[in-house]
């Protein structure tokens, strides 16, 4: 389940976080219409976090990557909940750390 936030840098608010792309572009406009007048503030932000509440775009990819397998296991479980559960922590590393182990054992099969 895709989780989203609404970020106004100018009041340094925050929304809550909503699972409809509909209800983030309603939290922005009713957010600049009623505080900056229907004006555009600088700097917002709007776009998908993980379950632990970071922004996708601000993480570094391996880290970006490792959350969306996180996140992906721990809806296995429970779609509504924030925070990755430790066996998702560990099957997420499991899956990278295995992917990385056999690209290099087949890059060294093939040199």
């Amino acid at each position: 389940m895709r989780r989203f936030r609404y970020r106004c840098t100018i009041c340094r608010t925050t929304s809550p976080v909503v699972h409809e792309l509909a209800d983030l572009a309603a939290e922005s406009e009713v957010h600049r219409q009623t505080i900056h007048g229907g004006h555009i503030p600088d700097d917002e932000m709007a776009g998908q976090i993980d379950r632990l509440g970071r922004w996708y775009a601000t993480l570094p990819p391996l880290a970006a990557l490792y959350s969306r397998i996180a996140d992906a296991l721990s809806d296995l479980r429970d779609l509504k909940t924030m925070g990755h559960y430790w066996w998702a922590s560990a099957g997420a590393t499991l899956l990278i750390g295995g992917t990385a182990a056999l690209a290099l054992l087949l890059a060294a099969t093939f040199l």
